[in-house]
């Protein structure tokens, strides 16, 4: 859904780069998650995936969780797994899932808590530090699609 068909790739800069498994999805939250809730996921996260080498994001607003999740391929595959499992959240709908070689979009993110009115700031920021024409692309259609007002009725089904 995020991939740029027919963009060829900058040689140099795709051998040095790694391969990356990404999981973005969106889903509901359970009743009774609330801030609190999302800030203990947020910082037992943070342990967690430290080391696993997963970084990422996690937006959170009116009971909806929208994530970017990026790391080596078998650990995001287990990470998907528990989350499939995860009681805290239901209707959980793939965005993109992708493994490729790549640079992350945000490296130096431990699984940071934003708050959907802060998602373009984070977005932007990505779509500024990022190398890969592919991931440029993907942010760029994102941004347009908040443009559009998509992203802001997502929290209203």
């Amino acid at each position: 859904m995020f991939d740029e068909f027919g963009f060829p790739g900058d040689v140099h800069l795709l051998e040095a780069a790694p391969i990356l498994a990404t999981f973005v999805y969106c889903s509901r939250a359970a009743e009774g998650v609330d801030d609190a809730a999302v800030d203990h996921i947020i910082e037992w996260s943070q342990r967690r995936n430290t080391s696993r080498d997963i970084t990422g994001v996690l937006v959170f607003g009116s009971g909806v969780f929208f994530q970017w999740i990026e790391g080596p391929p078998v650990q995001v595959e287990k990470l998907i797994a528990s989350l499939h499992g995860d009681s805290r959240h239901h209707d959980v709908v793939a965005l993109d899932r992708s493994v490729e070689k790549r640079d992350r979009l945000y490296p130096d993110w431990q699984m940071e808590r934003v708050g959907a009115e802060d998602i373009r700031t984070v977005l932007q920021d990505a779509l500024e530090s990022s190398e890969d024409k592919s991931s440029i692309a993907a942010l760029q259609r994102i941004l347009q699609h908040l443009d559009s007002g998509s992203l802001a009725t997502i929290g209203r089904v």
